[in-house]
């Protein structure tokens, strides 16, 4: 009897964890996901073409917002960018890790908008904390390479042209992909109402 009752406290002591395996593993799949798909993009596009940063940033933003709308919890936009963080660093080092406080604090601003415009379960409440980090990360990154290379303001200025590119394309192509994608999946049952 004691130890179906220890048995059933460690289940419900299981269950009181916020983040599930479940969501875990699909931050990380979504992670991978995007940086492979970025670096295919990439790839496939030639370099730094404005075709390629406009359909690049829109799928990723897409895939953003599939995986928001997917798992649902306070944060996982923090998990997504602290995953990612990670990534960067083992893959070029540690230049980028003077971005991780600021990408974080977009993302947790991002989170807080998301939570007050109507919570995970509002498509249109997603949409807009994803356009917010997009713009905030972006806007970091472009007052970052700002401060590094203020006295060639040349490549700032063709830095901050590839990142309005970037942008545009997460509005015109990924938001509404990613709105229809979320449809799509609720539909077919992969995204559950709740």
């Amino acid at each position: 009897m004691k130890a179906a009752a220890r048995e059933s406290a460690g289940v419900s002591a299981l269950k009181k964890f916020y983040w599930t395996t479940e969501h875990l593993v699909l931050v990380g799949i979504f992670s991978a996901l995007i940086r492979l798909s970025s670096l295919a993009i990439g790839l496939v596009g030639g370099g730094p073409n404005p075709v390629s940063l406009f359909v690049r940033n829109g799928l990723t933003t897409a895939l953003l917002i599939v995986l928001v709308c997917r798992v649902r919890k306070f944060g996982v936009l923090c998990l997504y960018c602290f995953v990612n963080i990670v990534i960067s660093f083992f893959m070029s080092g540690s230049v980028l890790i003077f971005l991780a406080p600021a990408n974080i604090i977009a993302a947790l601003a991002s989170d807080l908008v998301i939570a007050a415009a109507g919570g995970y379960k509002n498509t249109l409440s997603v949409l807009a904390g994803v356009a917010l980090y997009d713009l905030l990360s972006r806007g970091i990154a472009l007052g970052f390479s700002f401060l590094v290379m203020r006295e060639n303001l040349q490549l700032v200025a063709a830095g901050a042209m590839m990142i309005v590119l970037g942008y545009l394309g997460s509005l015109i192509v990924g938001l509404p992909a990613g709105y229809k994608f979320v449809k799509e999946l609720r539909h077919a049952g992969l995204i559950r109402e709740q």
